[in-house]
């Protein structure tokens, strides 16, 4: 009876350290997703994305949050703050348009970009707040030069 009790307080042992193990390396891995050579789910411009949420939010989280979308529209402002390299898109809102947090390796494509140029930029959809939110966005730079 004694081996059954330390087998099961070992397997027990054994299965608590490795549900934390696995919780904390999905907590701390990075979550970004290069999408350089991902296709993307839909392609839309800068204005009908903003304003498709703006007319209606529900349908466009329902159609756009979580999904790959490739965006064209022109650079209104490009920053590099706390290590993250944002390129902000014009809408026809004029109180919003679509921010673009751009994954890391595109930093040398970032740094060319000028205020007013037009872009292609493909992330992930994450919602709206006051602007479109795009997350791990890879810039085509084809469409750039």
């Amino acid at each position: 009876m004694k081996i059954k009790n330390k087998l099961l307080i070992t397997f027990i042992i054994t299965l608590v350290f490795i549900t934390i193990y696995c919780f904390v390396m999905s907590y701390f891995s990075p979550q970004e997703k290069n999408l350089e050579f991902a296709n993307s789910e839909m392609t839309l411009n800068a204005d009908d994305l903003v304003n498709s949420f703006l007319v209606n939010p529900e349908y466009s989280n329902n159609l756009y949050t979580g999904k790959i979308i490739e965006i064209t529209g022109f650079v209104k402002k490009v920053t590099f703050l706390n290590n993250r390299n944002t390129v902000l898109l014009y809408s026809n809102n004029k109180t919003s348009g679509v921010i673009c947090d751009i994954h890391p390796s595109q930093i040398k494509k970032v740094k060319k970009l000028k205020e007013h140029q037009e872009v292609k930029v493909k992330g992930i959809c994450k919602g709206f707040l006051k602007d479109v939110i795009l997350l791990n966005c890879h810039l085509d730079f084809k469409a750039n030069e």
